[in-house]
């Protein structure tokens, strides 16, 4: 392109262009990008003259070239396709007529701030520096698949898709809406160097991050994804160096991050998930560091934590959902420390039924603690749960030893039992003494003593062998003996498990 093509806007991006320096096309008034069609031509710059200069532009000895633009309607393509650009590209506050095409560009650093564009397609652009899209407006998908940045991805406070409409809900892809259906920004198989920053977003559609490469934190804090009945953020495999941070995230439909791997912290403190109809929150086989979702207000939907494993959950009972997977989740800590009564109903929102691997980690935290008497109340509320899973006459064998001991976890109901037992019999047989068997041989019959001697198969006075009852008292004396066997057996049994525990 010769330079008497260019329009006088042009000429002034031209000029610059070799001393790096900038041209800002904006008034100072309000000046917003997203009525930049209605900008005429003094301001106005066409997409094949910035390809020219970022290809074979001039430089001058001394200088450092590089496209340093701001409030320009950028009218056709910017076509920088495998293109090896070595200059940094700043475009700020700037409204595109078409959607950038950057496929398999290299480029210095790129600077979108603040600008409007259709969409933008750049799969497996290596940027050496910043990718700066913040407060961004776009309306179709940001493609980023296999992006390769050095430093960081900014996103902050940008706007990107169009908002559905009213009473419209997502549904899964379809030949005839699969460009409607398209994830609004794609970095599935991105490499980022640094952070992903994405602060106040707001996206109308999915977030893609399957795969993904972040070598610092990802930050959503008071971002808003809406993609109602359809999944709002895809992080299946998503591996992060710090932290991923959702504090106050609203999330509009499913939230995944399946294998994903986050050494620290996923704050989702104060968050707000909602997808009613189906899964809300689905993190199976995730390995993350802390699971933060302090004050975070109900989730609607369902949540699914199998094969999870976190070194710590801090999360109130009354976030969770009325169904939560939890088989083969594995944690160490739970906080707040809370009595064992709050947690246990997690454990019955289990699709699957009866799981004992959820009573057993609960079990394991609070003992971590300290808290031997909560882990008790978890291993009885196991048995309990357990015991509906039985046949009719282990049931009634099961509820037998939990209203005598507590299934050995309540050693001191058999002291009470028992106590009750020894006052009727005392009492019964200082009433009635039974008859001797040899009255010569007989010892002085003592009615306590005798009583012990029924109720304890283990303990011989001499008594019970020396006297024989008559009558009903002969059938209190089979009710003596049998109750004693029984608790005798709960006893034994809870001891057993409690040293099998040890």
């Amino acid at each position: 392109m010769e330079i008497t093509d260019l329009t006088p806007a042009e000429r002034r991006v031209w000029q610059a262009f070799s001393l790096g320096e900038g041209v800002d096309f904006r008034d100072g008034a309000v000046d917003d990008p997203s009525a930049g069609a209605s900008w005429g031509p003094e301001r106005t710059v066409r997409a094949q003259v910035l390809r020219t200069l970022l290809i074979d532009g001039p430089a001058r000895d001394g200088e450092i070239a590089g496209l340093k633009l701001a409030g320009a309607r950028i009218t056709g393509r910017l076509d920088l396709t495998y293109g090896t650009i070595d200059h940094p590209i700043r475009l700020r506050s700037c409204h595109f007529e078409h959607a950038p095409h950057l496929y398999g560009a290299q480029i210095r650093a790129l600077v979108l701030s603040d600008s409007v564009l259709p969409g933008l397609s750049a799969a497996t652009l290596r940027v050496d520096g910043v990718l700066r899209m913040t407060g961004c407006r776009i309306a179709g998908p940001v493609r980023l698949q296999g992006v390769k940045i050095t430093g960081a991805f900014f996103v902050n406070k940008a706007h990107l898709g169009r908002p559905a409409a009213p009473g419209h809900a997502m549904t899964p892809s379809t030949s005839d809406h699969e460009a409607a259906e398209e994830p609004i920004l794609q970095l599935n198989h991105a490499e980022i160097g640094t952070d992903v920053w994405a602060v106040g977003l707001v996206a109308h559609g999915q977030i893609r991050l399957d795969a993904a490469t972040v070598g610092g934190q990802v930050n959503l804090e008071d971002a808003h994804l809406r993609a109602p009945g359809g999944t709002a953020l895809q992080a299946e495999t998503l591996s992060v160096g710090t932290h991923l941070h959702g504090l106050r995230l609203r999330a509009d439909g499913q939230v995944v991050l399946d294998g994903a791997h986050v050494p620290r912290l996923l704050n989702l403190s104060h968050a707000q998930l909602s997808n009613p109809d189906g899964e809300a929150l689905r993190a199976t086989s995730c390995l993350v560091g802390e699971l933060w979702l302090r004050e975070a207000t109900t989730i609607v939907g369902a949540v699914d934590l199998r094969r999870a494993q976190f070194d710590l959950l801090h999360v109130l009972p009354d976030v969770w959902p009325a169904q939560v997977g939890v088989d083969g989740l594995n944690y160490r800590t739970l906080a707040p420390h809370l009595p064992a009564e709050q947690r246990l109903p997690l454990l019955e929102r289990e699709a699957g039924g009866y799981l004992p691997n959820g009573y057993e980690q609960l079990t394991t935290a609070y003992r971590a603690v300290g808290d031997d008497a909560a882990a008790r109340t978890v291993q009885l509320a196991k048995l309990r749960r357990h015991r509906r899973t039985l046949p009719w006459y282990a049931r009634f064998w099961g509820r037998l030893q939990d209203v005598t001991v507590g299934y050995g976890f309540r050693p001191l109901r058999a002291v009470g039992w028992l106590s009750i037992l020894l006052l009727i019999g005392a009492v019964a047989f200082t009433l009635d003494h039974p008859r001797a068997v040899k009255p010569d041989e007989a010892p002085d019959f003592t009615p306590v003593v005798y009583t012990i001697d029924l109720l304890l198969p283990v303990i011989n006075f001499g008594q019970e062998s020396a006297f024989a009852p008559r009558g009903w008292h002969q059938w209190l004396a089979y009710l003596l003996i049998a109750t004693g066997w029984v608790l005798a057996t709960t006893v034994a049994a809870g001891v057993t498990r409690s040293l099998n525990r040890q």
